[in-house]
């Protein structure tokens, strides 16, 4: 039967996978301007160890009131920029070492399982309503979509950035030797 980890099992299981986590994520979040989607983006960042976040184009801050009602305190967790432009930020992502892959639906653009997703990967998403710019998929490196086989169309931005991010770090792990002291295995 399993039973859910005490909070110091829990903070010895987070400190086990930081151990083994070598990988650089950051983002560029282009133009995203509803609280809900930056303050769900900042929590998945917090979590899953998001280096940097470039803020662009019209996109809403971390200090904007409603974005706390998501974050939940995570803003502080994570380092982040806003910049003027996306060529700045895309500039400022190469120059710290990234590799940039845009999540779009968008011609050329790989299934997300199929995208290379190896080295220092910076992650762009684009506006609620139209996505990534044609700027920035210009600048990208690769495009990648989310499979997706409902009857919906697209995802929620919030939503596609946390599945993106999730897939880099597992593409990360999925190499790594199991041990035998991971709290959640007792």
């Amino acid at each position: 039967m399993s039973t859910q980890l005490r909070p110091t099992d829990v903070k010895r299981l987070n400190r086990q996978w930081r151990r083994r986590t070598n990988g650089r994520i950051s983002l560029i979040v282009e133009s995203v301007t509803q609280p809900f989607n930056l303050g769900s983006i900042l929590r998945t960042s917090a979590t899953l160890g998001v280096d940097t976040i470039w803020l662009t184009g019209n996109a809403i801050t971390p200090d904007h009131p409603q974005v706390g009602k998501t974050a939940l305190g995570t803003d502080a967790k994570v380092t982040w920029e806003k910049l003027a432009t996306t060529g700045e930020a895309v500039t400022a992502a190469r120059a710290a070492g990234y590799r940039i892959v845009a999540i779009e639906l968008a011609r050329d653009a790989l299934p997300l399982h199929d995208t290379p997703l190896t080295g220092d990967i910076c992650l762009a998403v684009g506006a609620e309503d139209h996505g990534c710019s044609p700027a920035l998929l210009a600048a990208a490196d690769a495009t990648a979509y989310i499979p997706q086989i409902g009857r919906v169309g697209s995802l929620n931005v919030a939503t596609a950035t946390a599945i993106a991010i999730a897939e880099t770090r597992r593409r990360e792990w999925e190499t790594l030797p199991a041990t035998a002291d991971d709290p959640a295995m007792h």
